[in-house]
């Protein structure tokens, strides 16, 4: 085939195409009964995960750890006065007027602990005001002792701030401000604490239940504590004076022993 010159190849092929041929063959005959070789299967392709919206999870504070840290830092009651000015986590003091802090004397031997600022109280920014507060003076007065005279009395109240509407306060705000009490009583340092009302007995006690309660000595903060009803209770019921005068008594054999 090598001496086929290109016309003879030419003519040939032209020859071919007039006989019907109308493809090219290979040099060798190809079987197509054979069953094709499987392809390779392709590497699989590493993919990444799907990931889903993004959601931004809010971080829970825990409140009452801020507030034993805030109120274990104060070395004193005017530094313990300011750590709750300064609180900023309570939503109580968005709507109070003033913060009830204290009134009398930080030494006196007897620590008066009442529930929740009223109104009155929350004008003035002292505890135990107006008409309750004049009955818990002559309730006091009545053992030789009261704020502002030469055996005095130290009053407190268990929430520095009023609530909306003079609402009962929720566990969760008691608890909130439960260790500023707490540091409070320390602090001060009393031989005695009295703890007036519900709302006192739940943040010290850990309970309500003051009719039940009163009249029983208890321990707070290492230091004894005679719960009994506060001037509010006794404004509604002058009958409950009578238990009120027996716990005022005990309060006095105690500081007397």
């Amino acid at each position: 085939m090598e001496s086929l010159s290109y016309h003879d190849a030419a003519a040939m092929l032209a020859w071919q195409v007039e006989l019907g041929v109308d493809e090219c063959i290979m040099d060798a005959p190809v079987n197509r009964y054979e069953t094709p070789a499987a392809a390779p299967k392709p590497k699989a392709v590493p993919q990444e995960p799907q990931r889903g919206p993004v959601r931004f999870v809010e971080t829970q504070v825990d409140v009452p750890a801020l507030a034993r840290a805030a109120a274990g830092q104060a070395g004193d009651i005017d530094a313990l006065r300011a750590a709750l000015d300064n609180f900023g986590h309570c939503e109580l003091q968005k709507g109070a007027r003033n913060l009830v802090f204290a009134d009398g004397d930080p030494a006196a031997r007897v620590m008066i602990v009442g529930d929740v600022p009223t109104r009155d109280e929350d004008r003035a920014g002292m505890p135990f005001v107006g008409a309750e507060g004049a009955l818990l003076d002559a309730m006091f007065a009545a053992i030789g002792m009261g704020r502002g005279t030469d055996v005095p009395v130290y009053a407190t109240l268990a929430l520095p701030w009023r609530t909306p509407q003079d609402r009962a306060p929720s566990g969760e705000e008691i608890a909130m401000l439960a260790p500023f009490l707490e540091r409070h009583i320390v602090l001060a340092d009393p031989d005695v604490v009295v703890i007036m009302g519900n709302v006192a007995a739940q943040a010290l006690i850990g309970k309500p239940g003051i009719t039940r309660m009163r009249g029983t000595w208890k321990e707070v903060c290492g230091k004894p504590a005679m719960p009994m009803f506060a001037p509010a209770h006794l404004l509604r019921n002058p009958l409950a004076k009578r238990e009120a005068w027996a716990d005022l008594l005990d309060i006095q054999a105690r500081l007397n022993a």
